[in-house]
């Protein structure tokens, strides 16, 4: 099974030619791929083949609630936000680097000629909070598909590289044509270096009227003719089904047979090169270093198989570590060559082609939804909201509730923007979801903090009494240094704040790896094994000519194993622990973990099983909720509550 296609509102189905994904994520025209309900038709076709003997169940679970609302209405969402900035190609993505952000601050301080505050200090923090509002209007977005993402996807930060996790949906492909709307910049500044202009450019500059969709929005949001592209879909299935079926059998035996044994022999070749030139680098051979940097880049490529790819990647970072991390190349300010549109082409193939982030908002989504059933008010503070696009599919089941919907009060945590205007997109995201939740009826109040988080102060969440608390936060403290570096532990501050707001469930997102050991050769051993996992799994899911593979691979993979191999100290900010470590420091901290609920857990897993490649792994070690590939664990999920 070397590639997939879309079948359903919430499902993704494997194919043996790749060539799907192409046609089903590039778009030449540059445009947007337009959404679309095959329910009707390519779920008859489709649904539970690859589950004889539970039919049923398959279809019980394709139409539950909590997946296919959550999954279309993110994706909605998205679909609105990439069509309302017609400059973001300009913009810079959302920073998930603290240390990046020091060193932006610490260049101005720098040009000045003065000093530069000590890390423990609150100056360049935000809060920006929205007044509570009630809506009206009611719109209903029933039977709509496109492309789930992320973030964004997952998570990950360097000293160099600027990013966030978001996707981008296509609506110009197959005949459909989007106009994009113009977008009203205020609180732009001019080039003065006044002070009064300097202090008020830091404002951010946020879109003052209500982004309503247009005619043409609304014909593709809510699916008008959406019959001809579900039967060219159709036809496309069909033809490459046809295609598979005349190919010789032992032809297609033969060449693959090929290919896996040169794909093997780079596999033995790389991997003992890149384990010989760490060691030399380690010990500063650099003419050792130097030779086998030849022998590798000869073999590797960041076109080809799987392990090609890694070598190229590692081979980038070895470099780096031997030049000198000190370098011009980890600054933070030299801008990445790649568009923001390119990266987010990538992380919409990236959500199409796994499902661990999918499947972690329907989870957290879906717990949520059960814990607030007689809530009048929920106040969700979300570390690391960046674009928000988890919120959607629950603002939309909480308009569903009967009785009507409760209060949904909204803290997003992130840190800030450099530059002049540090909150700039967290007022973004706060504006969306507020107009999110006018369409769907849903009251909202919105409280958007941008600070370093162990720099947040229990007032500065704003909570109230006789709300129902829940606090989540997926995939993002790996980026918070630990006692290896700081000795006020930053992360075991953050865990102390969350147990200050009692919150009613603590959700916790662990992003599994065992590369944050301060001793170089066993990080780069540990790096080396959980890397060639994600690489194979894009080559087993996603044809290796597709571009924005290619773009994903070196914006996010490529970055971050630069930074693990190359970046020492506080410099390193790809820190990740595995789920065991942070079960001690979150029962440390005075939390004690929950029983996975076995309903959500089946759910997710049968949703794996008959939708994404068979080499996913679900699975429950304790009560953590596990996702991963061919057996190494690369997502943890569970959920805490205080003692």
């Amino acid at each position: 099974m070397n590639g997939f296609s879309y079948n359903s509102p919430n499902s993704i189905r494997f194919y043996s030619n790749q060539s799907y994904v192409r046609d089903a994520i590039n778009n030449d025209h540059g445009g947007i791929s337009q959404p679309c309900d095959y329910s009707n038709e390519l779920h008859q076709h489709h649904a539970c083949e690859s589950s004889q003997n539970n039919s049923s169940s398959c279809s019980e679970l394709v139409d539950s609630p909590g997946y296919s609302d959550s999954f279309t209405a993110t994706l909605k969402f998205i679909s609105e936000m990439l069509m309302e900035e017609e400059d973001l190609e300009r913009k810079s993505l959302m920073l998930e680097d603290p240390l990046a952000l020091q060193a932006a601050e610490k260049s101005f301080y720098d040009v000045l000629g003065q000093n530069y505050p000590p890390s423990s200090s609150d100056k360049g923090d935000y809060v920006v909070s929205s007044k509570p509002f009630s809506s009206s209007v009611k719109t209903s977005f029933d039977h709509t598909h496109l492309v789930q993402g992320p973030i964004f996807g997952e998570p990950t930060t360097s000293v160099f590289f600027q990013k966030g996790n978001t996707q981008m949906i296509d609506l110009d492909k197959d005949g459909v044509c989007l106009q994009r709307g113009k977008k009203n910049h205020q609180g732009e500044f001019g080039d003065g270096n006044s002070e009064e202009e300097v202090r008020s450019a830091k404002q951010a500059a946020v879109k003052g009227d209500d982004f309503e969709p247009t005619e043409m929005l609304d014909k593709v949001l809510l699916n008008h003719g959406e019959n001809e592209f579900t039967k060219k879909l159709q036809q496309q299935q069909q033809q490459q089904q046809h295609e598979v079926k005349q190919q010789g059998k032992r032809s297609g035996r033969m060449r693959r047979s090929k290919k896996q044994d040169k794909d093997k022999t780079d596999m033995v070749d790389l991997w003992t090169l890149l384990t010989q030139c760490a060691q030399a680098v380690a010990s500063y051979d650099q003419r050792t270093a130097t030779d086998l940097f030849k022998q590798i880049r000869q073999h590797s490529s960041p076109d080809g198989a799987a392990t090609q790819r890694l070598a190229h990647y590692f081979a980038n970072g070895l470099e780096a570590r031997l030049v000198g991390t000190s370098k011009i190349l980890y600054s933070p300010l030299v801008s990445n060559e790649m568009s923001v549109v390119d990266i987010l082409r990538g992380h919409q193939l990236y959500i199409t082609a796994c499902p661990f982030l999918r499947m972690s908002y329907c989870f957290a989504n879906r717990t949520i939804m059960k814990l607030a059933k007689n809530a009048k008010t929920i106040h969700i503070i979300d570390f690391g909201i960046q674009y928000g696009f988890q919120w959607p599919g629950l603002i939309q089941r909480l308009s569903q509730t009967p009785g009507g919907p409760p209060k949904l009060r909204m803290t997003g945590v992130e840190l800030p923007q450099p530059g002049f205007r540090p909150t700039e997109r967290v007022e973004e995201t706060k504006r969306r979801l507020e107009n999110y939740c006018r369409r769907f009826n849903v009251p909202s109040e919105y409280n958007m903090i941008a600070k370093k988080w162990e720099t947040i102060h229990y007032e500065d969440l704003k909570i109230n009494k006789d709300e129902l608390v829940v606090v989540n936060c997926m995939y993002r403290l790996k980026h918070i240094l630990d006692e290896t570096v700081v000795i006020n532990n930053p992360r075991d501050t953050v865990l102390k704040l969350l147990r200050k707001i009692n919150p009613a469930l603590f959700i916790h997102g662990v992003y599994n790896g065992t590369y944050n050991a301060p001793f170089f050769l066993t990080r780069f051993r540990e790096a080396l094994l959980h890397y060639s996992s994600l690489f194979d799994m894009f080559d087993s899911t996603v044809p290796r000519e597709e571009r924005y593979r290619m773009e994903f691979e070196k914006a996010i993979y490529g970055r971050d194993i630069k930074n693990i191999i190359a970046c020492e100290g506080m410099e390193r900010v790809e820190r990740p622990e595995s789920y065991k470590q942070w079960q001690v420091r979150n029962a440390r901290a005075g939390f004690k973990q929950t029983p996975l609920d076995q309903e959500t857990f089946e759910a997710v897993k049968k949703k794996v099983q008959l939708s994404y490649h068979k080499d996913f792994l679900v699975e429950q070690l304790g009560e953590w909720l596990m996702q991963g590939w061919k057996g190494r664990r690369i997502y943890a999920l569970s959920c805490w509550k205080p003692v």
